[in-house]
């Protein structure tokens, strides 16, 4: 009998990547059950900018490759469990295995586990999947109230975990400050191993250079990556691709200057990625790390996004990619926390005047993704987190 997994989410779209791409269909090959219970806006399912699919996915419950899908309409959400409807839907599941996505879906979870031990005794697994600190110490947005809320929710939702997959080293070092004997796993943010992708740095210097920024990008960034351009342009022939960008409801005003050398992709489904990254020649990830120690310790998607690409990356100083970067020799770090647009055009400048050296950040970048970070080593350590939960279920239902 197949064994259930039950992936809770209060507002990440339930096509989020690292949700349904990877981690559900990764369960669904390895045997498991699974349903994903997902918040819809104002009647409506969303994509991952956002935007809500009108036109599809009306149903209130529906299979989608492989994948079972309930939904529940946000605006009835609560505070009591009893009432609220991704509780509700949950509790009703009574699957073996419940894989909440953030604190308050992890709440959810906590108390799914407490109520199926008192109702019946099942005793099922709780795992807290954790992109992210909740709450970030660092953050000037969250108040002392609130962050004392969220730290104390968070501290009794570890109560009752039975394991925490997160998304770099640092972050499962904070929570294991918090409790050593805690179990975590770090799982990354990456891609499947693309199939095809070009070695960066054998074009010559008559070549169009492609500088890539991949995913949300706020408005501090885009002003910074827009100057950047304008300064590299005088000196080189350079192409700004932005891929993603404005989310729903948002948008980009491109100068009328820079619009021969500024590109919107837009949002591209997941497995079109590397051929929109067929022709970039570095990544730019631009987070300031001096208030937020998510930003620090972030690791993400797009990282491993360009390295799975072969596409170097160039970095603000944020430890853990930092660390990955110096070590892999895959790009080049600004040794700025908050970089200036100078300084990302003096690293844009030394990697298109570097074309060796660039090439062969291009050659470690895809080499360590086929060694070591692909989703499909990634996915051994997803099975391997609930083969070992699987087997503790067992020996307390023998025991």
């Amino acid at each position: 009998m197949k064994k259930k997994v039950c992936m809770l989410l209060c507002y990440l779209p339930f096509l989020d990547a690292r949700v349904f791409e990877c981690e559900a269909k990764s369960l669904v090959k390895h045997g498991y059950e699974v349903t994903i219970i997902a918040p819809r806006k104002d009647s409506f399912l969303f994509d991952i900018d956002g935007k809500p699919f009108t036109n599809r996915f009306r149903e209130k419950n529906f299979d989608y490759q492989g994948i079972k899908i309930v939904t529940y309409d946000s605006e009835k959400r609560t505070a009591n469990p009893l009432s609220d409807p991704l509780y509700q839907l949950g509790l009703k599941e009574e699957a073996d295995f419940y894989h909440a996505h953030e604190l308050n879906s992890f709440f959810y979870g906590k108390e799914i586990k407490v109520a199926l031990r008192k109702q019946n005794g099942k005793n099922i697994k709780l795992i807290y999947d954790s992109r992210q600190l909740m709450p970030d110490p660092f953050s000037l947005n969250i108040n002392e109230e609130t962050r004392k809320k969220w730290k104390g929710m968070l501290l009794e939702n570890l109560e009752e975990v039975d394991s925490i997959i997160t998304v770099s080293d640092s972050i499962k070092s904070w929570y294991l400050s918090i409790d050593p004997l805690l179990p975590v796993e770090v799982i990354y943010n990456s891609p499947p191993l693309t199939t095809n992708f070009n070695v960066k740095g054998d074009g010559d210097y008559t070549q169009r250079f492609v500088v890539a920024h991949e995913g949300n990008v706020s408005k501090e960034t885009i002003k910074k990556i827009f100057s950047a351009t304008e300064s590299c342009s005088k000196i080189m022939d350079i192409l700004l691709k932005l891929v993603g960008g404005p989310r729903h409801g948002e948008s980009i005003s491109i100068p009328n200057h820079l619009q021969t050398i500024v590109n919107l992709s837009g949002w591209v489904s997941y497995h079109s990625l590397p051929n929109v990254m067929s022709d970039v020649d570095i990544g730019l990830i631009d987070l300031d790390s001096t208030q937020s120690l998510n930003n620090a310790f972030a690791m993400p998607s797009k990282f491993f996004s360009y390295l799975n690409n072969g596409v170097p990356v160039l970095v603000s100083k944020c430890s853990d990619m930092e660390k990955f970067v110096n070590t892999y020799q895959c790009g080049l770090v600004l040794n700025k926390v908050n970089p200036a647009p100078s300084d990302y055009v003096k690293g844009i400048l030394y990697l298109y005047r570097n074309k060796p050296q660039l090439k062969q950040m291009s050659i470690n970048a895809r080499k360590v993704m086929e060694e070591i970070y692909c989703w499909e080593k990634m996915e051994q350590r997803l099975t391997t987190v609930y083969s070992s939960l699987e087997s503790n279920r067992t020996q307390y239902l023998l025991s």
